[in-house]
């Protein structure tokens, strides 16, 4: 087994596609410890791991992202946030972590974010002072907020696997992205005091109004997502494709920022990315079910806790092998391989699915943002043309209030909950 594991991250280190390294791994694991096993049940798997209603939620999700991102909503979002709250010390950096968090809202993509967010925020905070390390690390992990922020693929996914509420798991996120959010403005006000960064000029109310005019239309997007799934109105996969609908409206009606025959190459670039994704759930559908098979979870219990293990226990220790897996792999194949087997150990536990889930999405967004492999670091490097070292040299203020707010978070995982309380309701299993 060790042997196993040894040559996946061997194949992952030798830059072997993931899908590769997953149905090798798999495939060694079904052939050495169930010799006698059909092949046919190893497909049947990869097969039904991508069959589920849920996930078509996915690529209209990363369709309606593709589609903002083309058109104006992310313009008129930055200059709404820069008119409210740009004049305050910090604001030019406050305004860059606050719009990451909204468009995170609308996209639920952290390289959308920075594809969109990223370029005009980067040339105003340079005219302000600020140095390039420093915006582009506070770009790279605000954009990360969006995995936190739904509408999240990474919460789609866990929920399908483990069958909790996709809708909780949205309004859960919430208050875990706005401590992130709040934990990065306080930073960089407090960095802007020291390095005595100079302010934007304050706007007009007039000129506020009309800003946040422009921008309206685009908080229908949350409104939308969370509103219509906790009223029951729709099904998170029905959210995803208004969510296309509303996005289509906007930009092709409204804000008549693209035109029809952009839709052909937005979809085609949509249906590209949906296919890799869907590869690597297929083989990592298969991976983790072998894993279930052989009992691995029952003897990662004996391994590495204790007999019987407290929750906080076993929350560090599904937190560190989460973050560490996030750190070098999609945090799809992460999730599709780890959480069969930290799942059960976690609900036996008496710890709350949806309290497990955004623990699990924290690892995630942590990992997108962390090196060596973080792939907001890679996104940045290619959108802004800068080394991969000048790219992550501004980063390590932000992964630690990432980490702060993370370990708050495993020590007290009720914080998680608290919107039970908020909206008055006891669901989410």
């Amino acid at each position: 087994m060790w042997f196993i594991i040894a040559l996946l991250f061997i194949m992952l280190f030798l830059n072997f596609p993931i899908m590769i390294v997953l149905l090798v791994s798999a495939l060694l694991m079904t052939l050495i410890f169930a010799p006698n096993m059909d092949m046919v049940m190893f497909i049947q798997q990869m097969s039904s791991s991508i069959e589920s209603y849920v996930l078509l939620a996915i690529p209209m999700f990363i369709f309606a992202a593709d589609i903002i991102v083309e058109g104006r909503t992310a313009n008129r979002l930055l200059d709404f946030v820069k008119d409210m709250f740009g004049h305050i010390r910090g604001g030019t950096g406050i305004v860059a972590a606050a719009t990451s968090t909204m468009f995170g809202s609308v996209s639920g993509s952290s390289q959308a974010t920075i594809a969109a967010i990223g370029r005009p925020m980067r040339n105003r905070a340079l005219e302000y002072g600020y140095k390039d390390s420093h915006i582009i690390g506070l770009i790279i992990n605000s954009a990360g907020i969006a995995i936190l922020i739904p509408p999240s693929i990474v919460m789609i996914y866990y929920g399908m696997l483990t069958g909790t509420s996709v809708g909780d798991l949205f309004i859960a996120g919430i208050i875990p992205g706005l401590m992130v959010f709040f934990g990065f403005a306080l930073w960089e006000f407090f960095i802007a005091i020291k390095k005595d960064i100079p302010v934007e000029p304050k706007a007009s109310w007039k000129q506020r109004w009309d800003s946040f005019k422009r921008a309206l239309l685009t908080f229908g997007f949350p409104i939308l997502i969370l509103g219509g799934i906790y009223t029951g109105m729709f099904s998170p996969t029905e959210a995803a494709a208004f969510s296309v609908l509303y996005a289509a409206l906007l930009e092709l009606v409204i804000y008549r920022s693209i035109k029809i025959k952009d839709i052909y190459r937005i979809a085609i670039s949509t249906g590209v990315v949906t296919s890799i994704v869907f590869i690597l759930l297929a083989a990592g559908g298969a991976f983790s079910w072998i894993i279930s098979y052989l009992r691995i979870p029952q003897l990662l219990i004996e391994t590495v806790l204790s007999s019987d293990p407290s929750q906080l226990e076993i929350l560090l220790i599904m937190s560190l092998f989460f973050l560490i897996s996030c750190m070098f792999v999609d945090s799809l194949v992460a999730i599709a391989i780890l959480t069969p087997i930290f799942f059960p150990i976690a609900v036996a536990a008496d710890i709350h699915p949806v309290a497990i889930g955004i623990l699990i999405t924290m690892q995630a967004t942590l990992g997108t943002v962390t090196p060596p492999f973080g792939v907001n670091i890679f996104t940045a490097c290619a959108i802004f043309k800068k080394p991969y070292l000048d790219v992550v040299r501004g980063i390590v203020p932000y992964i630690l209030i990432f980490v702060a707010i993370n370990a708050l978070l495993i020590f007290y995982p009720e914080i998680i909950m608290v919107y039970q309380d908020i909206l008055g309701t006891s669901k989410g299993g």
